[in-house]
């Protein structure tokens, strides 16, 4: 065997062993395997939508409105968690609105992590007047509540989802900055950095190749936490009606356009708030999973 598969298998079984171990402290979490399943199976409904809604998410029925669920008197099979109040099946949308909550995540957490990132390495490694000025526009924007400031700049931007997702991912990078920032201002003194600066790497590969990817565990553990607050922020906006607009079947939409049947219909503000909060509780215990197995000051020896 040649060193360069002798190299090449040694690296592999190094992997394996750190895949190991994280599955190891992952897995003591019995909740975060819970919501780890939980996302999986909300990530295959999301993505084979159009094969398991039993209907499209925008079809009225106009003889069956505000028909019940299939185990209330009155209900059918034809639609088994009932229908809205012009006649569209509830499964199916919730089903779809699904692909709008993950997609709200990826895009939220894409935003502010690129974003928070590059501001928090910049403050971090740099110092001085610019790192004074960055941590200061984000202690304004923390000043604010997020939710309000989110309302006031999709004021300015204009109601739609877009515009919700870009006003959420403003709101939140201030933890990524603030987090980068202080793993930088840790990180940026130690051996293995002044080593790579003498051996003759710039700034920019001092910050993102050799600092970035040891700062990287409590931004994935932030991530997923920011993940589940865009979901919420996001179906927050959406009920205000500054977010996703109506037909989409976005699960705050959906809330906001049936909650003046909460007493006669009640199914259809529950089963939405049901998967707004099943959703979030998940990808918050699987963060409260990823922190125990990324932490070296929480595993237990």
């Amino acid at each position: 065997m040649s060193d360069t598969a002798r190299t090449e298998t040694k690296k592999r079984s190094a992997e394996a062993e750190v895949l190991a171990e994280f599955w190891h402290y992952f897995s003591e979490n019995r909740g975060a395997v819970i919501g780890l399943f939980v996302f999986v199976a909300l990530v295959l409904i999301a993505i084979l939508a159009p094969i398991v809604a039993p209907h499209s998410p925008t079809q009225q029925y106009r003889d069956a409105l505000l028909q019940p669920p299939v185990w209330a008197d009155g209900g059918t099979a034809t639609f088994l968690l009932g229908t809205d109040a012009v006649g569209r099946d509830i499964l199916s949308r919730l089903i779809y609105g699904a692909r709008f909550s993950l997609f709200i995540g990826v895009v939220v957490v894409t935003l502010s992590l690129t974003i928070g990132i590059s501001l928090g390495l910049i403050a971090g490694y740099v110092g001085g007047w610019l790192d004074t000025l960055i941590m200061r526009v984000m202690d304004v924007i923390l000043a604010f509540p997020s939710l309000l400031l989110a309302l006031v700049l999709v004021a300015i931007l204009g109601p739609g989802l877009m515009n919700a997702m870009i006003a959420i991912a403003l709101i939140l990078q201030p933890h990524f900055v603030r987090l980068t920032r202080a793993a930088v201002m840790s990180e940026k003194n130690r051996d293995y950095v002044t080593a790579a600066r003498v051996a003759g790497a710039g700034p920019l590969r001092l910050m993102f190749k050799t600092i970035l990817p040891n700062c990287m565990a409590p931004l994935i553990v932030q991530a997923t936490l920011s993940f589940s607050n865009a979901i919420l922020d996001a179906a927050a906006l959406g009920f205000l009606g500054m977010g996703a607009q109506p037909p989409t079947p976005e699960w705050g939409t959906m809330l906001a356009e049936s909650r003046e049947f909460i007493l006669r219909a009640p199914w259809v503000v529950t089963f939405p708030g049901l998967a707004i909060l099943v959703t979030v509780l998940a990808i918050n215990l699987m963060g409260d999973g990823l922190r125990d197995a990324l932490d070296p000051k929480l595993k237990r020896s």
